[in-house]
């Protein structure tokens, strides 16, 4: 008998993967908009509030508690309650909370509604890419997890088009308004959206799964008849399966699992706290150089143009030359970059080192969400994955704070290269620790990978 997994891993990608990878894929810009405003209304907030570094670093941080918090509960609840209910769960906090944050009156009030908005957006990420990864074949799964996280350049560019067209026009309260908006399409991404047969198939609801794959199998032109005792088979192995659905954070850190525990930290600490420590500061840090606000989106914009190639070239390669060697490339690439803008002297040095600093990071970022999720068997993905995600997002809350105070203490003058030297041994630790000691997950099932 072939098992959930197996009839899975044999389809090719189907008209039902391609429309959940859509859906998916557009409810991660509203994730990676709603992120990327954060940039463009920092910098106008601090003008318009008067507001020190501190508090705008605050402002920043908020999100990111939020967010490590709604990753680790969102990880963990969808191993409890299912990948589509956490994922249309999710969308409504952040999309809520980020119209709310569009009427705030003073400064606690909006530091409040940016943790909830973090909250659902930091509990969107472990869950969405679980869920791809287990609707994909093992040969396009690491590519499809890329290109899911390839939506978040497209959300990442819809945001700085709001902050360099709309923000110093209308202010920065449309930006958290237009942030709403996911909320209001919840009903038709609910309909839209499956469960996961692999999570269905390990709790117990093995009829379920069945029908969706069928339904995969009939877009292909496969027919997978299932015999009576194989049935019985399958009921068995479900009800067998769903006495170890629950693996707690203990468990990560047990022989099985404690090296890809502690990758997976490594990669996500790094990667969170070497990324949001230049990209939530570039409009603000430009402006310490000299350029105007409007000057600062516009080339945050062009930048963020570089993330497209970043993204779609990792998907490319990832399944050529394996996760390991990708992620290693774009780590060591993103801490070249980020040394060679922290150094950049003109506007020309700017726009094209900061170019390879988006395109190389991005494209790291994909590969660390494409990897994630592998590494990790069924009944430990959402948490093991919402954990490391948690982790990461230490890095993030860090990293505000960490910026603004090299660069003030060395001054505007020298301030700004000693941010990106910083940043730099970031993202070279982080490339030596998956050459070190990240596995290979290329060409192998997630059953196989996960032991």
């Amino acid at each position: 008998m072939l098992s959930i997994a197996k009839r899975i891993d044999q389809l090719p990608s189907t008209p039902m993967l391609r429309k959940i990878l859509l859906v998916t894929g557009i409810i991660w810009v509203f994730v990676a908009m709603n992120q990327g405003m954060v940039s463009g209304v920092i910098a106008a907030i601090g003008q318009d509030w008067e507001l020190t570094p501190g508090q705008l670093g605050w402002l920043a941080s908020a999100g990111m508690i939020g967010m490590a918090l709604g990753a680790t509960l969102s990880g963990i609840a969808a191993d409890k309650w299912g990948r589509k209910t956490l994922i249309i769960g999710n969308l409504i906090i952040f999309g809520v909370a980020s119209g709310l944050s569009g009427f705030a009156v003073n400064y606690p009030m909006l530091l409040v509604l940016r943790f909830l908005t973090g909250f659902g957006l930091g509990g969107e990420g472990p869950v969405a890419f679980a869920f791809i990864s287990e609707y994909s074949p093992t040969r396009i799964r690491g590519r499809n997890g890329i290109l899911l996280e390839s939506f978040w350049a497209w959300g990442w560019i819809l945001s700085a088009l709001v902050a360099y067209f709309l923000i110093p026009g209308y202010g920065w309260r449309v930006a958290f308004w237009i942030g709403a908006v996911p909320a209001l399409l919840a009903v038709v991404y609910y309909k839209a959206i499956p469960e996961s047969p692999r999570y269905l198939a390990s709790v117990g609801r093995a009829e379920e799964a069945d029908t969706l794959v069928r339904i995969m199998e009939g877009q292909a032109g496969i027919e997978y008849k299932v015999q009576k005792e194989e049935k019985t088979n399958l009921e068995q192995e479900s009800h067998e399966t769903v006495e170890k659905v629950h693996v707690g954070f203990i468990d990560l850190w047990s022989k099985k699992y404690v090296r890809t525990t502690l990758v997976l930290w490594v990669i996500w600490f790094g990667v969170n706290f070497g990324y949001y420590g230049f990209v939530l500061w570039t409009p603000t840090l430009l402006l310490g150089k000299g350029f105007t606000l409007v000057k600062s989106f516009e080339f945050t914009l062009i930048m963020c143009l570089a993330q497209l190639p970043g993204y779609y070239s990792a998907a490319w390669l990832v399944e050529r030359i394996g996760r390991k060697l990708a992620l290693f490339l774009y780590f060591a690439g993103t801490a070249v970059a980020a040394w060679l803008f922290g150094h950049a002297a003109s506007t020309t040095e700017v726009l094209i080192y900061g170019s390879l600093l988006y395109f190389f990071s991005l494209g790291a970022w994909g590969c660390v969400y494409a990897y994630t999720p592998e590494v990790y068997p069924t009944v430990a993905r959402g948490s093991g994955s919402g954990w490391a995600t948690a982790f990461g997002r230490l890095g993030a809350f860090t990293a505000p704070f960490v910026v603004p105070v090299i660069y003030n203490f060395y001054g505007t003058d020298i301030g700004f290269t000693y941010v990106f030297i910083m940043l730099t041994a970031v993202f070279a630790v982080v490339a030596l620790v998956v050459a070190l000691l990240g596995k290979e997950t290329m060409g192998k099932s997630l059953e196989e990978i996960s032991g």
